[in-house]
């Protein structure tokens, strides 16, 4: 018996700092590259956290004219405050900033729709929501733990951040489909019409090659009422 999945329904994953609405093409845009921009997006915020190179990328940003990625140096600092940040800390500016920025290496972030998660990294446990001691006799089985204040409106949750990416870039149906496979081994006594239903509808999740329809996209709790 799956005792997790009501607290888990209380539980999200933000991108910090990439709020901005409507999603696209405020937080995240198309890549303007024809032969991209249908499978790749980016992030109008540089904000992030780390980057992945090779070393033929490196070697690349090296002799890239006006970037200078090669060399260490401090964060570009306010004109008549030079001990203020005028581009972000220094962990933004080695990770976002020099390499994006315009005035700087101008590299084309480039992030594959199909992949999105994949690339995300943990940052921050939930310490921003709830406090360490707050909630010393907690029942994860009953869905009563919440959030010290809620999940605020200006994050943007994982789950709307791949929601707009597949309504705003046509999906494209895999064929076969090789996705997520789901097995019915539920007997006549245990069968219900909610699982009847959630099985048609993951049979024509699957007939669409993988694409979710415009219903699929409603329906995002993981608890429903029997």
């Amino acid at each position: 018996y799956d005792k997790t999945r009501h607290a888990t329904q209380n539980v999200t994953r933000v991108y910090w700092e990439h709020g901005r609405y409507p999603v696209f093409p405020e937080a995240a845009d198309r890549i303007k590259v024809k032969e991209l921009r249908d499978t790749h997006i980016q992030m109008t915020n540089h904000h992030q956290g780390m980057f992945l190179a090779t070393k033929y990328l490196l070697k690349a940003w090296k002799q890239r004219r006006g970037c200078e990625f090669d060399k260490v140096r401090d964060r570009p600092g306010m004109k008549n405050r030079p001990s203020q940040p005028s581009e972000g800390t220094q962990r933004v500016w080695m990770s976002s900033q020099m390499l994006y920025g315009g005035r700087h290496c101008n590299v084309q972030q480039v992030i594959p729709i199909e992949s999105f998660g994949t690339l995300t990294v943990l940052h921050l446990p939930n310490k921003n929501y709830r406090r360490v001691g707050h909630f010393r006799n907690r029942t994860f089985s009953d869905g009563t733990e919440r959030f010290d204040h809620g999940l605020s409106s200006g994050l943007l949750t994982a789950m709307n951040l791949h929601l707009e990416i597949r309504k705003n870039i046509k999906q494209r149906p895999r064929a076969p489909y090789d996705g997520v496979r789901m097995i019915d081994e539920v007997d006549r006594r245990g069968r219900t019409p909610l699982l009847e239903r959630r099985m048609q509808e993951y049979q024509a999740y699957v007939d669409r090659g993988g694409v979710l329809s415009e219903e699929d996209m409603k329906k995002t709790a993981l608890l429903e009422g029997r």
